[in-house]
């Protein structure tokens, strides 16, 4: 399971034409899920981004969570962020999860962040969307599941 996350001042998510999802200062995580990823990995990611320290205290140092300033986390399924582009000019996306098998884990890494106490809004697994992103640094980290 990957979660590429991004500090944002806002996000939101358009599907035919309809804001159907936004936040303000927070995190927007696209999430990808790979074939064989387990509900421990959805737990795992839930709790990195819930408490990773990438927002500034009061020395301007990144030493606050999302759960520290109070923000909020919008979260979007991303099969791309498994492309393998190495070989040609297509993308290949064979580890990436069916969507029956990633469905029920992007579903399981928003209840592990809810658990967390974190504000969550999320976009429409499988829907072709516009993802609105004001990122704000800009700070972007890429996060593996446990053990990769």
């Amino acid at each position: 399971m990957r979660a590429l996350v991004q500090r944002v001042a806002r996000g939101a998510v358009w599907v035919e034409g309809e804001k159907i999802a936004g936040i303000g200062r927070g995190l927007v995580v696209l999430l990808g899920v790979k074939k064989g990823d387990t509900p421990n990995d959805a737990r795992y990611l839930a709790e990195k981004v819930a408490h990773l320290r990438i927002f500034e205290d009061e020395r301007g140092k990144l030493n606050l969570s999302v759960k520290d300033i109070g923000g909020e986390v919008l979260v979007v399924s991303q099969f791309t962020l498994y492309g393998d582009c190495r070989r040609g000019r297509r993308p290949s996306f064979s580890e990436a999860a069916p969507a029956e098998e990633a469905e029920p884990l992007y579903r399981a890494f928003l209840a592990a962040l809810r658990e967390q106490g974190v504000p969550v809004a999320e976009g429409r697994f499988q829907a072709h969307m516009l993802v609105e992103i004001y990122n704000d640094g800009p700070v972007t980290l890429l996060l593996e599941g446990e053990g990769k």
